[in-house]
C-alpha cells in the first residue's frame, strides 16, 4: 500500500514539474512577442471585460495598457483605443465615428498607424482642421454587436457621419461570453494548448479545411450570422437616416489573394444590402489589389492588417471624402 502510495505522489510530482516546465517554455520559448494564440489571449484577460449590455458581449476595459504583437496597445477612459475625447462634441467639429473589429482596433500596429489615425491625418492635410476621427474597434466583434454598441453608446458621441468598417467575417454569430476561469487568466500554457485543441477540434469537424470555403459558408443561404447581420445593418441604417447621420459601409478585403479575388459573389452581397437600405457603399480593395498581399500582413501567418495597409485604406476613404462631401457630415 505505501509503495502503491509512493508511487502515486512520485506520478503527480512528475506531472506537475513536467507541466511548470511546459509553462516556464510557452512564457519564455513559445512566447515571441508575436504568436498568435498567446497575444490574442493577452488581449483577452488584459484588456477585456464582459459588457452589461449583452448584445455587445464583451468590451475594452477602461484606462488599461498592453503589449500586443509587439505594439503598445492603451485604451482610453471611454473604453476605445483612441485619444481622450470629451463625449460632448465641441462647436464647429465634425465627427466621424468608425465601427470595426480588430482590423479597425488596429491589431498588430501602433496606434498612430490604425485606420482612424491615419484618416484624420489625411483628412486634415487637406485643410480640414475641424475633424475628429474616433476608433471604437474592438477586436472579435461582428456587425450585430457593432451596431449594439453605436445604438447603445456610440450616438453619445454625436457623430456627423458612422463609417461601418466592414469584414468577410462580420457574419459570424456572436458567440456567448462569461468569465474568464482563473487558470485560463493566468496560465500561457492554458493559451498554447487551448489554441491547437481549438484547431484540432475544426479539423475533426471539417470546419478547418479552407479559410476560403470557411468564409463563403457564412454566406450561404440560410447562415444565421448573415441573416443578423443584414437586420443589424438595415437597424443601423434606420438610425442613422432618422437623425441626419451620414452612413458609409467600407468593405474591407481579405488579404491573403487579392487579384483573383475569392469573394466577389460574397461582396456583391455586402454591396447589395448597402444599397437595399440607403447606404453609401466603398469598396477598398482596389486600394491594396497591387500590392505583394504578403507586404500587407501583421506577421506572414496572420494576415490583418499592418501599417502599410492601414495607410492604403484610410488614403482611398479620406479620398472618397473629400470628393464626395456630401450630406451632413465633411
Amino acid at each position: 500500500m505505501k509503495r502503491w502510495l509512493g508511487n502515486f505522489l512520485a506520478l503527480v510530482l512528475s506531472a506537475l514539474f513536467m507541466a511548470g516546465l511546459f509553462e516556464v517554455a510557452c512564457r519564455t520559448v513559445i512566447n515571441s512577442g508575436t504568436q498568435y494564440h498567446i497575444e490574442m489571449w493577452k488581449y483577452a484577460v488584459a484588456l477585456k471585460r464582459l459588457s452589461s449590455n449583452p448584445d455587445i458581449g464583451h468590451e475594452h476595459v477602461p484606462s488599461s495598457h498592453a503589449r500586443l504583437m509587439d505594439a503598445d496597445v492603451a485604451i482610453n477612459s471611454q473604453g476605445l483605443r483612441n485619444r481622450e475625447v470629451a463625449i460632448t462634441k465641441p462647436e464647429g467639429a465634425k465627427r466621424i465615428l468608425m465601427l470595426g473589429d480588430s482590423i479597425l482596433f488596429g491589431w498588430g500596429v501602433r496606434q498612430e498607424e490604425t485606420l482612424s489615425v491615419q484618416l484624420e491625418s489625411a483628412l486634415k492635410a487637406t485643410g480640414q482642421d475641424n475633424i475628429e476621427v474616433i476608433n471604437t474597434g474592438v477586436g472579435n466583434y461582428n456587425t450585430a454587436m457593432e451596431t449594439a454598441y453605436f445604438l447603445d453608446r456610440g450616438v453619445a458621441y454625436t457623430p456627423d457621419i458612422v463609417v461601418l468598417n466592414y469584414f468577410i467575417n462580420d457574419a459570424e454569430p456572436t458567440p456567448t461570453y462569461t468569465d474568464v476561469p482563473w487558470l485560463a487568466r493566468h496560465s500561457y500554457a492554458y493559451a498554447v494548448l487551448g489554441g491547437a485543441w481549438d484547431g484540432f477540434k475544426r479539423r475533426l469537424a471539417g470546419t478547418a479545411q479552407d479559410w476560403r470555403s470557411y468564409y463563403a459558408g457564412l454566406y450561404a443561404d440560410g447562415a444565421p450570422g448573415w441573416a443578423k447581420a443584414q437586420t443589424n445593418i438595415a437597424a443601423l441604417a434606420e438610425y442613422c437616416h432618422a437623425n441626419g447621420i451620414r452612413l458609409i459601409l467600407a468593405n474591407i478585403p481579405e488579404l491573403r489573394e487579392l487579384k483573383d479575388y475569392p469573394f466577389m459573389d460574397v461582396q456583391a452581397k455586402v454591396e447589395a444590402v448597402a444599397a437595399a437600405n440607403g447606404i453609401e457603399y466603398l469598396d477598398l480593395r482596389p486600394a491594396v489589389v497591387a500590392e505583394d498581399p504578403a507586404s500587407l500582413w501583421v506577421t506572414v501567418p496572420d494576415p490583418h492588417p499592418n501599417g502599410k495597409a492601414q495607410a492604403l485604406m484610410a488614403q482611398k476613404l479620406a479620398a472618397y471624402l473629400t470628393s464626395n462631401p456630401t450630406g451632413p457630415g465633411l
